[in-house]
């Protein structure tokens, strides 16, 4: 028997997804009772579709279009809005009053705020800068940067001159810093002096005038996050210049906003590059903007009276998602540090921010909960109104937890996209009701569908979640790949001119989603396909454990599942503890998900934002030589992708794994 929904939508008529079925049944001539109705029609007639979107939700642009669509040899040569220019920025910056644009915390508790006319202005003055410094329409400008108002200026700055923006944050090491940017040879680099995390203080100076001189950039831009001056490292540096130099220039003119084909670069984002150097994932102004606008009106029902969060790293594409949401009108507030310096922090925040969309990453509302924090017990809540839960699957418990512990009357929206659109394949809608466990519905304009092993549509199976129809904001390809062929192999190889998105999913019978995990790490023992997701949630049933990672081993011809599990403080994995996770997992799935091992660690691998990495682990418990005596370098090549690499030491040399 199906479940009841745990949330269902009271008065849907007011919501802007409703007043734009009602304006797309006007317009076209059709009825569209159901959301399934409006999403089928927009697949259908892709072009009336996303014109629709550039009409109803005024996108700002120099030159019309005189093609919406059109079609190339293959999905990814498909070309949008073909003959019109615009500019990524001047669309973010539409609003110049005195209307709060953004608010941004420290670790450490400050609170800075800027309106939008003020946040035109500092645009304006570090534009003129770049211009000044010979940076054109395709150069590259990098940041090694922290979540803060700083940040957003250099972007909206980059992208208002046609530069191309591409960031990580600042706990990168820098090798990894290089693996990143040496690909994509930027002209400037902006860095942090530093950053506060964890109510510690981490001076990056040294790091900054590494990553200056190696990358051989014609200047970097030092933002004071630590006001520290540090003239004594700097000195020798005349081409490392500090943003407080730039800011004190008097700027009269107005900003010229470079206006650009729809197809033009905007930003380079990077695959987490655990198995080698990172690909560098173009993507486009026009895209990335009519995607955000409407995911952001539509399927988040965000306007100028809304204030959003979401907790990010300027590394993930969640940073530049958020940012879009100024061509809504509304304020963002921005967050640095640790989202668990104290236990109520961010919860603080939404209340006196008056925060209406709260957003962040699945393992974070999972820590609430082993925390047994509830939200409502010591806040008012009262404007909030949805919450968004991304990075890795919200299994059904924590959905419960999250209504039970914030508010009963919001929006909970789990949503799945990524680095690889910027955007998302899956998200929330505030027309239709929650399942816990699900994810309510693909977005409008996006032929989401599951495939089998036969590339065969199918429902209530798990499979490979697949795009069939082009889309705007396929991305234009990766850096400096020569006829495309890495940009194919990646995401048109598994079926042919179908991008395949490497995740596996399941259509469920109320036409909503299931994410069990990423296709690369799908447990395959005894031949049967097995999403992590579907281990961890039973795991995480288990009050003991804190967390935990599964893996498959290549064992006699077969693959034999390992479960490696980090317990709460002061607790020790013994039989009993074993034997609860086995009978928690076998009542619950299959004989098939059950682990061959259960072994303890103290920590698990994450990349830089925050997101479990399986596939390291993978590479040492399949090591094929002999796994005794062997260090952490021996098995993962690119050690710095992870955020905490010592974390590695615990898996190697485990004799447990060679019987």
């Amino acid at each position: 028997m199906t479940s009841p929904p745990i949330w269902s939508p009271q008065n849907t008529s007011s919501s802007q997804m409703a007043r734009f079925t009602r304006h797309i049944e006007k317009k076209h001539g059709v009825k569209l009772p159901t959301y399934d109705e409006l999403h089928q029609w927009s697949v259908d007639h892709s072009a009336e579709f996303w014109e629709s979107i550039w009409q109803d939700f005024s996108i700002i642009h120099s030159q019309p279009y005189n093609t919406v669509i059109k079609n190339g040899d293959a999905f990814h040569n498909t070309q949008w809005f073909v003959g019109s220019r615009l500019n990524y920025a001047e669309n973010l910056l539409r609003r110049r009053d005195e209307h709060i644009a953004l608010v941004a915390y420290l670790d450490n508790g400050q609170r800075t705020s800027i309106t939008y006319k003020a946040l035109y202005e500092k645009v304006n003055a570090l534009a003129h800068h770049f211009k000044e410094q010979g940076i054109t329409v395709g150069d590259r400008i990098a940041g090694v940067v922290a979540n803060t108002i700083e940040t957003v200026i250099a972007m909206l700055a980059t992208t208002s001159i046609g530069a191309i923006w591409s960031s990580c944050s600042p706990d990168f090491g820098i090798s990894a810093s290089l693996d990143r940017f040496s690909q994509i040879q930027p002209k400037i680099l902006m860095a942090v002096d530093g950053y506060y995390y964890g109510s510690k203080t981490i001076d990056c100076i040294d790091k900054v005038v590494a990553l200056h001189e190696q990358l051989a950039v014609t200047q970097t831009i030092v933002i004071p996050l630590l006001n520290k001056q540090n003239e004594h490292t700097l000195a020798n540096h005349k081409s490392i210049i500090t943003w407080q130099a730039i800011m004190q220039k008097n700027t009269a003119s107005e900003l010229v906003f470079e206006q650009l084909p729809f197809n033009h670069p905007l930003f380079i984002l990077y695959s987490s590059g655990t198995t080698g150097k990172p690909k560098c994932i173009v993507h486009s102004a026009g895209g990335t903007l009519i995607q955000h606008i409407k995911e952001h009106r539509l399927h988040t029902d965000l306007d100028d009276k809304d204030v959003i969060f979401y907790f990010t790293t300027c590394g993930w594409m969640m940073w530049n998602w958020l940012i879009s949401s100024l061509a809504c009108e509304s304020t963002i507030v921005l967050y640095d540090g640790n989202p668990l310096v104290t236990d109520n922090v961010l919860l603080d925040i939404i209340d006196k921010e008056k925060i209406s969309v709260f957003g962040s990453s699945a393992k974070f509302f999972d820590m609430l909960n082993k925390k047994n924090i509830y939200a409502n017990k010591n806040h008012s809540l009262d404007s909030l109104k949805t919450i968004l839960s991304t990075g890795s699957p919200l299994v059904a418990e924590r959905f419960e937890y999250i209504y039970s512990s914030f508010k009963k009357d919001i929006l909970l929206a789990s949503i799945s996209g990524g680095t690889d659109i910027v955007s998302c394949f899956l998200l929330g809608n505030p027309t239709l009701p929650v399942y816990a466990g699900q994810l309510q519905s693909a977005g409008l304009g996006m032929d989401v569908q599951i495939f089998n092993e036969q590339g065969e549509s199918i429902t209530q199976e798990q499979g490979e979640l697949v795009c069939t129809q082009p889309f705007p904001c396929c991305p234009i390809g990766f850096w400096n790949d020569e006829n495309n062929e890495r940009f194919i192999q990646a995401y048109f190889s598994r079926f042919p001119n179908i991008w395949a998105h490497g995740d596996y999913a399941e259509r469920t019978a109320q036409g909503n989603y299931i994410i069990y995990g990423r296709s690369d790490t799908v447990l395959n023992p005894g031949g049967v396909r097995i999403g992590t997701a579907e281990i961890y949630r039973q795991v995480e049933k288990i009050a003991s454990v804190k967390e935990s990672i599964a893996v498959g081993q290549q064992w006699d011809d077969d693959e034999r599942v390992i479960l490696f599990v980090v317990m709460q403080d002061n607790v020790t994995l013994d039989s009993a503890i074993i034997d609860s996770i086995r009978a928690m997992i076998r009542t619950n799935t299959t004989p098939r998900h059950m682990p061959a091992k259960i072994l303890q660690v103290s920590d698990i691998p994450k990349t830089h934002s925050g997101k479990i990495t399986e596939k390291a682990v993978n590479q040492i418990v399949n090591y094929n030589e002999k796994k005794i005596g062997l260090s952490v370098d021996q098995f993962i090549s690119n050690i710095d992708t992870i955020q905490n690499p010592e974390s590695l030491n615990a898996y190697i040399n485990r004799p447990e794994l060679l019987s």
